[in-house]
């Protein structure tokens, strides 16, 4: 493959230099490294070990060209200052090609080589319909086992003369899979803590065979966790995969996977997350959790399904705030954000289909990231000066306990699944809009002061709403942040003066958010694609006033790029 490089090495730079985020991990000096074990420090390296491993797979799974486009410009960065900035910009997306979450089209780092729609999962010259037209052909003739395979979370899919076939990852990853499952065997031998080494066990054996049971088994040690001094995370998301969901536009195809009980669930891109748990920011973010027994019972249309995270009275959910020392794979790919916090397993998994539980963990030195004068910048431009003081990154952080907690609560995978292509803007929205609707909750059960719950009304609107750039459906987080932008517009929760500054109605912003959370539980209880449809349209036009907070950002100096700064 001939790697010719799209951009200019002066492009480059301005990209890496002055568009770019650093985001700093932990060092071996940070005090709660220095506090560990000599075990726990000890497996702490292995764990780091498995993580790098683990991004070799996500390489693989992402584009059939990054392992070899990366190999290309590591052995040359040394004698070419292009290479090298190249190589900055590959390590900063993880990748050939991504988007960077401003841009309309993907930042793709060579000539030729494009972002696949179905990554590296499919073939790469399998178009959406020949896929829809092969699968019906199988099911037609009998080969439900085999279209089971192929529309599993944990396939590669691969031709097989005229048909397809879906390759286990256990299988397909063999050589990977070992070494991390090796690494996970050291790291248990060594580390303090007795329930973090029984799961790693269990972990390190879902790597050896081709059994979701394994890892169902492996999820539910981990979902139970909570006082432990590591954490480590096996991050299995289905964002990237982009013609697996298409099946349900596809009428034939569709009656034909649930005649016969198939259920399509996007590929799973792989990432690890490797940390050490904070005791001061963990017991913060466990005061929010005794209360989500009462918001499951609280939301909208509670009766029509069953939510996960309740079993009678028990409460299947743990939550950890952790110091990160290593993210890689999936969490690697800084393409128009980095993940803050994540709740885990997915409603798909077969864990939680059993019964089990769930756990949150929150990244501290992610959220710590960030460009403090621009935002005050923005504040001056386009907010009323008396909603400055309640502007608070601390209050931001409140909202994403929440947003994590929303992902607990409402419809199961059997509703989103159903509404194909729109399910994951659906439900980053719907998890947003819960945070929000709810956080008066907490206010009266003085979790949070009613001070504290304007400065996250206003941290959220401000810092996230008020968008850089037009998405597109694949960045759900910001779809969803523009469906609430326009809903409180149109319902005057949220206005702009002569001025052009943000003035906000927080009389009437409560029963606002409230209505948007009816209304988009229904549209998952819908199982309706169109309504799901007709519902983001109506909510994602770019406005006036959308554009000219995107143009007072790009005035003030985008930075779309991050750049992990690892220590380990």
């Amino acid at each position: 493959m001939d790697f010719k490089i799209k951009y200019s090495e002066e492009q480059l730079a301005d990209m890496m230099q002055n568009k770019s985020i650093n985001v700093e991990l932990v060092n071996k000096n940070f005090a709660g490294y220095q506090a560990l074990t000599d075990g726990d420090k000890k497996a702490l390296q292995h764990l780091v070990n498995a993580a790098k491993m683990m991004n070799n797979v996500a390489l693989e799974q992402d584009n059939p060209y990054n392992l070899s486009a990366k190999k290309y410009l590591e052995e040359n960065a040394a004698n070419s200052s292009h290479i090298a900035r190249a190589l900055e910009l590959f390590n900063s997306i993880n990748g050939v090609s991504g988007f960077n979450g401003v841009d309309e089209q993907p930042i793709e780092i060579f000539e030729n080589i494009t972002l696949l729609k179905g990554r590296n999962f499919y073939p790469q010259d399998l178009n959406i319909e020949e896929f829809h037209d092969i699968l019906i052909k199988m099911l037609k003739s009998g080969k439900i086992k085999e279209v089971q395979n192929i529309l599993s979370a944990r396939t590669m899919v691969r031709r097989d003369g005229e048909e397809l076939k879906g390759i286990d990852y256990t299988e397909y990853f063999a050589d990977e899979f070992s070494y991390i499952a090796n690494e996970l065997e050291v790291a248990a031998y060594y580390t303090s803590n007795n329930e973090f080494k029984e799961y790693l066990g269990w972990q390190a054996q879902a790597f050896l065979q081709n059994n979701e049971d394994m890892d169902m088994l492996a999820d539910k040690h981990w979902a139970v966790m909570q006082d432990t001094p590591l954490e480590f995370t096996i991050s299995r998301e289905n964002y990237d995969d982009e013609i697996t969901p298409t099946i349900y536009d596809n009428k034939e195809l569709a009656e034909l996977i649930n005649i016969h009980k198939i259920e399509a669930v996007s590929k799973d891109m792989l990432g690890v997350r490797v940390g050490i748990i904070n005791k001061e920011g963990t017991d913060l973010i466990l005061k929010f959790k005794q209360h989500l027994p009462d918001l499951a019972r609280l939301m909208p249309y509670a009766d029509k399904y069953n939510q996960t995270i309740l079993n009678g009275e028990e409460l299947k959910q743990t939550m950890v705030d952790a110091d990160i020392v290593e993210l890689q794979g999936d969490y690697a790919q800084c393409r128009g954000g980095i993940t803050t916090a994540q709740n885990l397993p997915n409603n798909d998994k077969l864990s939680v289909k059993t019964g089990g539980g769930r756990r949150n963990v929150y990244h501290r030195q992610v959220r710590m990231s960030g460009d403090k004068s621009k935002q005050q910048a923005i504040l001056d431009r386009l907010v009323d000066k008396s909603l400055h003081q309640y502007f608070d990154k601390e209050a931001d952080h409140l909202f994403v306990i929440g947003h994590e907690n929303g992902h607990s609560l409402g419809p199961g995978s059997e509703y989103q699944n159903a509404i194909g292509t729109y399910k994951h803007i659906i439900e980053e929205h719907k998890a947003d809009t819960i945070s929000l609707a709810f956080m008066p909750y907490y206010v009266k059960n003085e979790v949070i002061t009613s001070d504290m719950l304007k400065k996250i009304y206003v941290s959220y609107i401000v810092g996230r709403m008020f968008l850089a750039a037009r998405p597109h459906h694949m960045l759900p987080h910001r779809m969803g942040e523009l469906i609430q932008f326009n809903y409180l517009l149109e319902h005057k929760a949220i206005s702009f003066n002569q001025e052009g500054l943000l003035q906000i109605d927080f009389d009437i912003l409560d029963n606002v958010l409230h209505k948007m959370l009816d209304e988009t539980i229904a549209v998952q209880l819908s199982k309706s694609p169109t309504q799901a449809e007709n519902f983001i349209n109506k909510y994602t036009q770019w406005s006036e006033y959308s554009a000219k907070i995107a143009n007072v950002h790009k005035e003030l100096g985008l930075k779309p790029y991050k750049k992990i700064i690892r220590y380990f």
